[in-house]
């Protein structure tokens, strides 16, 4: 009976591509669109049937995790390709009712108190770091790389984002004072000591990015210009010269917008620039993917641009640049999952085979996210005053480092040859 369910809620489902499904005891169907990617997939018992019928934004993850789906003469990007196409088009009855009360809670499921925001950081950020080491870039970049001609390589693309990004914090001075709110593995706030002459405070949540952080300094050299903290946003008392945030504020959560930036404006000296940059969503304020939330990251949600600009209004903040990139992160998801798919053996080795095809999804569904349904990257240039940044953005092109004679080591050799590539 699920076998048949499912046949027909196939059949309304598929509207772009081709889908072959072959069901529980070996019937095969196929079910047609207009003209688009064509996939097939197995499922091995009708309880994998129920499962996709009740749930299908939770239960496909679930399924190919344990093994009860696979693609089938496909890759499994191939096959996600074509179910997250027709997402976009018609959301299966099941996914519309479980999303609409996702939505009426999304303020509960994604209240991050500080002990819950420590946990969640901990779910993701403090696995092994040698995962994390065989799949980004040598400087472990985690966030979106910028590609201006898109012929960049990973390590150019990730040395262009952090150099585009020092650009619009105006970094006048050498010794001005940095606030790096998620700092990482330290990348970004190590790059504006090294090359800007800025005094850099990183916080994290994360024990493993702090340990990480903090040897990397050292070994730099930078430990007199760029310290790490364990601390959460929300602790954080100084008044800087300016604030960077990459990839964090997906981990705030909408409850917390308002404490966010009231709590940014008051860490921002009176002349002070803040950049943000985040994951966010086209279509307006949504949910997070349960599957996203339940095994990659608890808590976390991108925001619409609406819902971010809102929360800066409010705090009385002014809103002096914003830029969209649309397609950089596909790039750079498509760089991780092909350096995943090298390094897939030694990953299981550390890990099982459960975890790898639970990071090949996550990957898979990240970089189609951003292809197919309307994810992208913004980025706010926030001050308190009106007058803090010149009155044209021309400052942020051509800029120069305001020194670079001091070297920072990466995880592993790199060449940063790259990171002329937006002053080109």
């Amino acid at each position: 009976m699920a076998s048949v369910l499912l046949d027909r809620a196939f059949a309304h489902f598929i509207t772009v591509g081709r889908l072959d499904v072959y069901y529980p005891g070996g019937d095969r169907r196929v079910y047609t669109g207009q003209p688009g990617p064509h996939a097939a997939m197995w499922i091995a018992d009708p309880a994998t049937c129920r499962a996709l019928l009740l749930d299908p934004a939770l239960k496909v993850g679930e399924a190919y995790m344990a093994g009860h789906l696979r693609p089938v003469d496909c890759s499994l990007y191939e096959l996600l390709h074509v179910l997250m196409l027709n997402v976009m088009r018609r959301s299966p009855a099941g996914e519309r009712f479980f999303s609409s009360l996702r939505y009426m809670a999304r303020k509960w499921l994604q209240n991050n108190t500080l002990r819950r925001a420590r946990r969640n950081v901990a779910h993701h950020y403090d696995l092994d770091s040698r995962l994390y080491r065989l799949f980004l870039d040598e400087d472990m970049q985690y966030s979106c790389g910028y590609f201006p001609t898109g012929y960049e390589t990973l390590a150019q693309a990730q040395a262009a984002k952090k150099h585009h990004l020092a650009a619009k914090l105006h970094l006048t001075r050498p010794g001005m004072s940095v606030l790096d709110v998620g700092c990482g593995w330290g990348g970004m706030a190590l790059t504006l000591g090294r090359d800007y002459g800025a005094q850099v405070t990183g916080i994290t949540l994360s024990v493993e990015q702090l340990h990480i952080a903090r040897r990397r300094a050292r070994e730099a050299g930078l430990d007199d210009r760029v310290r790490f903290e364990l601390l959460d946003y929300r602790a954080v008392r100084r008044q800087y010269d300016r604030i960077i945030s990459i990839g964090m504020f997906e981990h705030v959560g909408v409850a917390h917008y308002g404490s966010f930036f009231s709590t940014m404006r008051q860490a921002l000296k009176p002349r002070g620039v803040m950049v943000l940059h985040s994951i966010g969503r086209v279509e307006g304020p949504n949910v997070t993917n349960p599957w996203i939330d339940r095994y990659i990251f608890p808590g976390g949600y991108s925001p619409a641009v609406s819902e971010a600009v809102g929360a800066v209004e409010r705090a009385g903040l002014w809103l002096t640049d914003c830029e969209i990139w649309r397609l950089h992160y596909a790039r750079t998801i498509a760089h991780w999952r092909s350096r995943f798919a090298a390094q897939r053996a030694a990953i299981a080795q550390m890990y099982d085979e459960r975890f790898c095809r639970m990071f090949e999804f996550y990957l898979c569904v990240s970089e189609l996210a951003f292809r197919v349904q309307g994810h992208l990257n913004f980025q706010l240039q926030l001050t308190r005053e009106i007058d803090a940044v010149p009155l044209a953005r021309d400052y942020m092109l051509g800029h120069e480092p305001v020194e670079q004679q001091v070297s920072c080591p990466v995880m592993e050799p790199v060449s940063y040859a790259g990171a002329a590539v937006l002053r080109a």
